[in-house]
């Protein structure tokens, strides 16, 4: 009986957590390994840049024109997708100030003596 309990505690810590864990890392690996040029990528330190090129174990990327880095491929933590590109690159449009400035009104908090 004991026996029977450990081996189902293991069963269901395995279920639980080494599964997962070899999901994530296989949709990791299958990510790294589609990386092309003109992808946008963030790395694991939250770099946001563009591929270059792609070697066997490195990945050549652009942070700014004319500036490359060189970054191994597990080090690159997602692609961005272009949607998400495209929606960081629209302009912010602040709205104007007011010319007065904001007065808020004022509350009586002193207590009477009636």
């Amino acid at each position: 009986m004991p026996l029977l309990l450990i081996a189902l505690l293991f069963g269901v810590m395995y279920f639980m957590m080494i599964r997962p864990q070899q999901k994530r890392r296989r949709e990791a690996q299958a990510m790294q390994s589609a990386l092309g040029p003109g992808d946008e990528i963030v790395t694991i330190g939250g770099l946001h840049a563009t591929v270059v090129a792609v070697d066997d174990d490195v990945v050549t990327v652009e942070i700014a024109p004319g500036v490359n880095a060189r970054y191994a491929r597990p080090a690159i933590a997602r692609v961005v997708k272009p949607e998400t590109v495209a929606a960081a690159e629209e302009p912010v449009v602040a709205e104007p100030a007011a010319d007065e400035p904001v007065q808020s009104p004022v509350v009586e908090t002193r207590k009477t003596n009636d």
